[in-house]
């Protein structure tokens, strides 16, 4: 198993009626072969699996891990400017493939729900370069 990119961009929702292709979250972590996200995997890599969240507003952007409580999966913000954790509902259940729609509640408030656009092999190489770029 190896570690994938999957980018989730809002999708249609009460404020959004045709979604926006410009907020949303990429995250870095182990997907199984049923398209899950495989717990065992992550504790082994746990360091790697980040979350940032992309949004026209630069306020908005923000970066940290995703972490794994009991049976909660959370995307982890260390600075409080970032907001707080923000959890998604039922994410270990999810299947991530694009197409697929994910429930996060954006700043631990308000649930909104993004579709899985991409699901890409991640080379952590190819991203260091990028991120020096």
């Amino acid at each position: 198993m190896s570690l994938k990119q999957i980018v989730l961009r809002l999708a249609r929702n009460p404020d959004f009626p045709d979604g926006d292709d410009r907020q949303g979250y990429v995250l870095i972590a182990p997907i199984s072969a049923d398209g899950k996200i495989d717990l065992e995997e992550w504790r082994a890599t746990r360091e790697k699996c980040v979350v940032k969240r992309f949004h026209p507003d630069p306020d908005e952007h923000a970066d940290g891990w995703l972490t794994h409580n009991g049976s909660k999966w959370r995307f982890h913000y260390d600075e409080d400017r970032e907001g707080p954790d923000e959890g998604g509902y039922r994410l270990g259940d999810h299947v991530f493939r694009p197409g697929e729609y994910v429930t996060i509640a954006h700043h631990g408030e308000e649930a909104l729900v993004y579709r899985v656009t991409d699901v890409l092999p991640y080379h952590e190489e190819e991203a260091r370069a990028a991120e020096r770029a």
